[in-house]
């Protein structure tokens, strides 16, 4: 079996933080990494169940966030949704849903990405602040909700 690039840099991640690559894990990784987005716990459980038991998928989400494999995203009324940290996917964005919820990744082609850049930046030193990243979510109707 040939292992992808992105499992070999989970694998190595995990290793330096002296983490195993469960078959949870490795599950969940999978599953982050074939999503169309960020997703909850209770949405990951709907896909793995019952082969990653719901609790397993809790603790799977606080190890691979802690050694930074994934981002969490907090969204409307406190729902947190992870995906696989940009190291591993490369910069992007968001399409938020108001009213199902559904988060879903954008990539912009680099010349608006340049202007997203210059904007946060500008806003940044308007504030006295040294921004070092950004993200951009942007909020509507999913075309199911529109």
């Amino acid at each position: 079996m040939v292992k992808s690039a992105l499992v070999r840099q989970v694998e190595q991640r995990l290793r330096e933080h002296d983490v195993r690559f469960t078959q949870g894990r490795r599950a969940v990784v999978d599953a982050l990494s074939r999503a169309p987005g960020p997703r909850s716990a209770a949405e990951l459980s709907d896909q793995l169940s019952p082969a990653v038991p719901l609790s397993s998928i809790y603790r799977t989400l606080a190890v691979l966030e802690e050694v930074g494999v994934l981002a969490p995203h907090l969204g409307a009324k406190g729902l947190t949704r992870f995906e696989l940290a940009e190291w591993l996917t490369g910069h992007h964005h968001h399409l938020v849903c108001i009213d199902c919820g559904s988060v879903a990744d954008v990539d912009i082609p680099a010349g608006q990405e340049e202007r997203v850049r210059s904007l946060v930046t500008q806003i940044a030193e308007h504030a006295s602040f040294a921004a070092t990243d950004h993200t951009l979510e942007i909020e509507g109707r999913c075309s199911r909700c529109a």
